[in-house]
């Protein structure tokens, strides 16, 4: 083969990588796969030209998130070691070429979710809005900015329900509540583990400031608020989004688990059981995710 075709090749997968980096590939798929149960949920039909538009709006409303996010903070990426390698930090690609690929995703979802419906464009819309141009200066302002932040995160669990019925109700309500608290563990957690990265590059991620007593019950407190919203439809008070006893077992097993390795956190106050908890929070939203649409179609 000849050197110049090697290269080209090369650079081809470098650019795919970057592009991947970018758009936080990993975390965009993980919300895609979100809003595609929150779809499931609310119909009895699959539309499959819905659903690939769901998919590929949300995929690209997330990775224009995540693009616009580091192109404002490109020289606090530099500073911590888990970000120092995104293609804008590392010099493998200029911020303005990010920011052309974060405007084009955002046509691009905008469009797609505009075609399946008004609202569902407008709520992904929305979370754009509030993840890159409120939460991402808050972090070194206040840490208030996960709370912020937690709004675009909870968003698409919901979506899908809207997307699929074009009505926001008390189903998606649901759906928003209990990935919004979801994600102060989940992130607290993060913010434990990462605590001397984040202070590095004048981040104030921690609701304390710091690996406290107070940090730790705050972590328990929304976890446990997180358990009890997603036991809500077991009690048939949530519309067309209910769960039948055998998912509302395992859903309050699979809570138990969470709220476990939240306390194992405030009592030992330790690196390993913040990197524990974290693991946790991902089966939890991932498990609960998928007990609910199993119970829907299998179950009930």
């Amino acid at each position: 083969m000849p050197p110049n075709k090697t290269i080209a090749i090369s650079t081809r997968q470098q650019r795919l990588i970057d592009f991947s980096q970018l758009t936080k590939f990993r975390l965009s798929v993980s919300v895609v796969v979100s809003s595609l149960a929150g779809y499931f949920l609310a119909v009895n039909e699959v539309n499959y030209f819905t659903l690939l538009l769901l998919t590929v709006g949300g995929y690209a409303m997330v990775g224009a998130s995540n693009a616009f996010n580091q192109v404002f903070e490109k020289d606090l990426d530099s500073l911590m070691i888990r970000t120092q390698n995104r293609p804008l930090p590392a010099g493998r690609m200029h911020s303005k070429s990010a920011l052309f690929i974060g405007v084009i995703l955002t046509l691009v979802g905008v469009t797609s979710l505009y075609i399946i419906n008004l609202k569902t464009a407008f709520f992904a819309s929305i979370s754009i809005f509030l993840y890159a141009c409120v939460y991402t200066p808050l972090k070194q302002k206040t840490p208030l900015s996960v709370f912020i932040g937690a709004f675009p995160g909870a968003i698409p669990f919901m979506l899908g329900w809207v997307a699929a019925t074009n009505e926001f109700g008390v189903e998606p309500g649901l759906l928003f509540m209990l990935q919004f608290f979801w994600q102060f563990p989940h992130f607290w957690a993060i913010g434990w583990l990462m605590h001397d990265q984040y202070q590095a590059a004048g981040f104030k991620m921690l609701p304390s400031g710091s690996k406290d007593q107070n940090t730790a019950f705050q972590i328990v407190f929304y976890t446990l608020w997180t358990v009890v919203i997603s036991l809500i439809p077991a009690f048939h008070y949530t519309g067309a989004l209910y769960l039948t006893k055998t998912a509302s077992i395992l859903v309050f097993l699979l809570g138990a688990v969470f709220l476990y390795y939240a306390l194992k956190l405030m009592i030992s106050k330790t690196d390993s059981a913040a990197r524990l908890l974290i693991r946790a929070s991902i089966i939890y939203i991932t498990g609960i995710q998928l007990i609910y649409v199993i119970d829907k179609f299998l179950l009930q």
